[in-house]
């Protein structure tokens, strides 16, 4: 049981094509009324379909409130640390602390290439996100920021605004290196979807992020666990993940928060997204904080 007591926390991922940007604010605003926490937005940038993640979430904040935004998760090789610390403080600032910044090493090395970004991987992009993290980090914080290495060459500046609140910096990762460097240094970890990193592989990953968490002298329960759900309420046939009705997802979501150690859930809708994000909120959101609240109680 890797379960570390945080409040239980939901999301929408907003589907980031431009031809359907009118129904995506339509989600949007579906899942403010319904109370869900966070709205979440994908970052491939070299999908010519897709819009920018961060023009859309600040096109959106400034449509909503109260709801914050969470990168899901940021390319840090085609987006340079200093500048992406800059643009969510900066739209921290503007939406009084609204920003959660998710950020990854990138998903495809040769379309990040074919964009124009370096070709890293293995070990190298690993340190190269290390290195990000501690830059950004310092550039949240204010103040002058420098870093020479052989990944960065950040000669000296003085970074700013400074976020009403800090900005947590959760990381996207599946593999060993990349959740021990979630456990040394992130607020939280995002995990793929479901379909990608299913419940029976979580329980080893969430040991690396505990183990490398305690050798850098942190408590695990510091790190927030983030689990990326595609899936659909109600009768799909022959549809992607986890699919059923309100008992199953109930059910299951209580599991892998009380069991598997998550304490948020970005649902990802397959079908009809505005009709399920409001089902999702009405019936599964307040269920599943209730019987986790009682498990918990029990426990």
């Amino acid at each position: 049981m890797n379960d570390h007591g945080h409040p239980i926390t939901f999301g929408v991922s907003l589907d980031p094509s431009a031809e359907n940007l009118a129904a995506t604010r339509r989600v949007a605003q579906s899942a403010v009324d319904g109370g869900f926490d966070l709205l979440a937005v994908q970052d491939h940038p070299y999908q010519p379909g897709h819009l920018d993640s961060w023009t859309m979430i600040s096109h959106l904040a400034a449509e909503t409130d109260r709801v914050s935004f969470l990168t899901d998760v940021a390319d840090l090789q085609l987006r340079p640390p200093t500048m992406l610390a800059k643009a969510a403080a900066s739209l921290s600032v503007m939406t009084r602390g609204r920003v959660i910044l998710g950020v990854g090493g990138g998903a495809s090395t040769d379309a990040i290439a074919a964009m124009g970004g370096a070709r890293r991987s293995g070990p190298e992009m690993v340190a190269y996100t290390e290195e990000s993290l501690s830059i950004m980090r310092r550039a949240l914080a204010g103040g002058p920021v420098r870093h020479i290495s052989d990944q960065h060459a950040v000669e000296g500046y003085v970074a700013g605004p400074v976020a009403p609140t800090p900005v947590p910096l959760w990381v996207g990762a599946q593999k060993r290196r990349m959740l021990t460097l979630v456990g040394r240094h992130a607020d939280g970890w995002i995990s793929p979807l479901n379909i990608y990193v299913p419940p029976t592989d979580v329980p080893s990953r969430q040991a690396i992020i505990d183990e490398a968490s305690r050798a850098a002298g942190r408590d695990p329960a510091r790190v927030r666990r983030i689990y990326n759900v595609i899936g659909a309420v109600g009768p799909y046939r022959g549809a992607t993940g986890l699919v059923g009705d309100v008992n199953l997802w109930v059910n299951t979501l209580t599991e892998w928060a009380v069991e598997l150690g998550f304490d948020t859930f970005v649902f990802w809708p397959i079908s009809a997204a505005a009709a399920q994000v409001e089902l999702f909120a009405n019936e599964v959101a307040p269920a599943v904080r209730e019987r986790v609240r009682v498990v918990r109680g029990r426990r």
